[in-house]
């Protein structure tokens, strides 16, 4: 699992997302009306926008504000549009960092980042810098005290999965795109709850950080996810847990 994977299930299991649930809405608003406006306001017809409004449902967000936010959208209200883009990067250590981004201000937001990178030990880099060191692949991860090996690779390769990955106290399930629904729902239906599900970018191969580098990427990474127009942020770090622990307490 990458270390930006274990950074966000810490923070999951210590409720830090709690703290920031406005935020969160923001950017699953933000991604419910760019799936709408992209293929259309029906989830049944529309997968992107089908897991959008299920991590929104997740977060408890209430019905109202999906059903506005797929209006948007598809334009039957009025709202804010958004561009959607990547940003590249480097931080310390060589490390790789690929941003999805959605903006109503490209320009300003392009500057805020650059600016993020070079307070904390990074620099932005061109496009296709490093976005051909990640794969996107449906990642699902799931805690070892929930399921067995044996029978959770029976569940999620019957499925669709690809792999099932040991991760310490995690296994981490990956798929292609397309079949992550499958092999969500599956997990669930075996009665198996994840510490954390997406269709991400996983990287090809990982740095370790220690030391000051470890604590100048942390201080990066948190900088990077405090900004409103970073959707999400895939990176190639890996570092100790107890530290990624200590800090995210």
């Amino acid at each position: 699992m990458s270390g930006h994977s274990k950074w966000a299930t810490i923070k999951h299991k210590k409720g830090a997302l709690d703290a920031k649930r406005g935020k969160i809405f923001t950017r699953l608003i933000k991604e419910i009306s760019i799936a709408a406006k992209n293929g259309g306001g029906d989830p049944n017809m529309n997968p992107r926008l089908r897991t959008a409004v299920a991590a929104a449902k997740a977060e408890n967000m209430p019905a109202d504000n999906i059903k506005r936010a797929i209006q948007r959208g598809t334009g039957e209200l009025p709202g804010v549009s958004y561009e959607e883009f990547s940003l590249e990067g480097y931080g310390p250590g060589g490390v790789a960092i690929l941003l999805d981004i959605n903006t109503d201000n490209r320009n300003r937001t392009v500057s805020e980042i650059r600016h993020a990178f070079g307070k904390n030990g990074g620099n932005m880099a061109e496009a296709g810098a490093v976005s051909w060191m990640f794969q996107k692949k449906g990642d699902i991860v799931i805690p070892k005290a929930a399921a067995k090996e044996d029978d959770l690779m029976n569940i999620v390769l019957e499925a669709g999965a690809e792999d099932l990955r040991d991760d310490g106290d995690n296994w981490e399930i990956l798929s292609e795109p397309a079949a992550y629904e499958a092999v969500l729902e599956a997990v669930k239906k075996a009665g198996i709850t994840p510490s954390s599900s997406s269709v991400a970018m996983i990287p090809q191969n990982y740095i370790k950080l220690e030391g000051s580098q470890a604590s100048q990427m942390i201080r990066l990474v948190e900088a990077l996810e405090e900004h409103d127009d970073v959707q999400n942020l895939h990176s190639n770090f890996d570092i100790d847990e107890k530290l990624l622990e200590e800090v995210a307490t």
